[in-house]
């Protein structure tokens, strides 16, 4: 198992918690649930760490932050403090050496991606946490996300899942950008001044305002998202972008028809700009017609349907997970947001409590990697969907 240099930090450790701040009772990071088995050998256990060991690996997005345990009754108080507990514990047990972690979650009381002033706030609390201790770092840069692999730290790249914050102000972009922020959705989910949302029954496509944004995130070197994007915003964007695009999570809708999942023109287009897809596994998404359990084995359906649609030089993973009860904030958001027509509208599938295989963070990858080993991938293909198209397409964009 690669050494990681965590050596015990909590979030805001530096404060008192319910003096400071109101304390909320985070959920466990560490065998919240029992352990998925994979059914793997030992020697296909050790062949699996090796390539942990030696490979730089990557999660295109996920959400390293714990829960409140209970989730029901605190999750909206606690989403407004922004002061969210981090996995720092969880994520040393990971595997991992970089996470794109999608922000504007603390403080975030609009949908589309927050406020300006709530999701600076979000940064600002994030970064100032990650100040008081030495194993995770912020990564601006590929060679950052090298020497955080050499060192045997985390780096996590800044993110944000929509745009709707910058309203009219395209000079908003450049002060994201200082302030960190590397990767950047056009739209979640809902139309704004940019482009329309993937709930939209009437995708009306790039704003010009959309294609000055565009624009002005190439020039900067921000890595353009459209996961939440419609079909037609998200082809838009791909052809007005001089760099490749990133869809970061999503999954194949030629084998699951929901709104959330992306067509295969997109997807092609995606890998044609020299981009790539990340695999989601946030609970009923990416389940697949083999397994309506959504579990690994059905995220893996979709793997394996994008790497034959596109190679699999433009597949990787973004599992879109928290430490916590996911099912649980879905409800929470499901009735402030009604964001759960966007998973339910498509076929039958079987309740969950967990995404078996997929839970967490901590886990996501260490299991990814498994079962690929398991399924007889080369060490090439395996590092390739780990890190290494990742590195690769952020050499070019950024």
């Amino acid at each position: 198992m690669k050494t990681q240099r965590y050596t015990g930090y909590r979030s805001f450790s530096y404060l008192e918690a319910g003096t400071d701040y109101p304390e909320f009772t985070p959920s466990a990071e560490v065998d919240r649930l029992p352990g998925h088995d994979l059914g793997v050998s030992a020697g296909q256990l050790a062949r699996a760490e090796r390539l942990l060991a030696d490979n730089i690996v990557v999660s295109l997005h996920d959400h390293p932050v714990r829960l409140p345990r209970d989730t029901r009754t605190e999750l909206l108080e606690w989403n407004r403090g922004a002061r969210l507990a981090y996995g720092y514990e969880g994520l040393s047990r990971s595997g991992l050496d970089a996470v794109f972690d999608n922000l504007g979650w603390g403080a975030c009381e609009s949908r589309n991606g927050g406020k300006w002033d709530d999701v600076i706030t979000d940064l600002g609390m994030r970064f100032c946490d990650f100040a008081h201790q030495d194993y995770v770092v912020r990564a601006e840069s590929v060679a950052e996300l090298r020497r955080a692999h050499a060192d045997g730290r985390l780096a996590v790249v800044a993110g944000l899942e929509g745009a709707a914050l910058i309203e009219n102000e395209i000079d908003r972009l450049d002060v994201l950008y200082g302030l960190g922020v590397r990767q950047i959705g056009l739209a979640y989910s809902d139309a704004n001044a940019l482009g329309s949302g993937l709930r939209e029954t009437r995708d009306g496509g790039l704003t010009a305002l959309g294609r000055r944004a565009v624009r002005r995130m190439n020039q900067l070197g921000i890595a353009i998202d459209v996961s939440h994007s419609g079909d037609r915003t998200a082809l838009d964007v791909i052809e007005a972008s001089d760099s490749p695009v990133l869809i970061t999570h999503a999954g194949a809708r030629g084998l699951w028809d929901t709104p959330r999942m992306k067509p295969d023109e997109v997807i092609r287009a995606c890998a044609e700009s020299g981009g790539m897809i990340g695999i989601e596994a946030a609970p009923y998404t990416t389940v697949s017609p083999r397994h309506r359990r959504h579990t690994i084995e059905s995220v893996m359906d979709h793997f394996r349907y994008c790497v034959e649609l596109v190679g699999i030089e433009h597949v990787g993973f973004g599992p879109d997970t928290f430490f916590g009860d996911h099912l649980d904030l879905h409800h929470v958001m499901s009735g402030k947001w009604g964001v759960a027509d966007t998973i339910r509208g498509g076929p039958e599938f079987e309740t969950v409590e967990a995404v078996a295989g997929l839970e967490n963070p901590g886990e996501n990858f260490r299991n990814i990697t498994r079962w690929l080993v398991k399924h007889d991938y080369p060490d090439d293909d395996i590092a390739a969907v780990i890190g290494g198209n990742v590195l690769r397409v952020l050499e070019k964009i950024w």
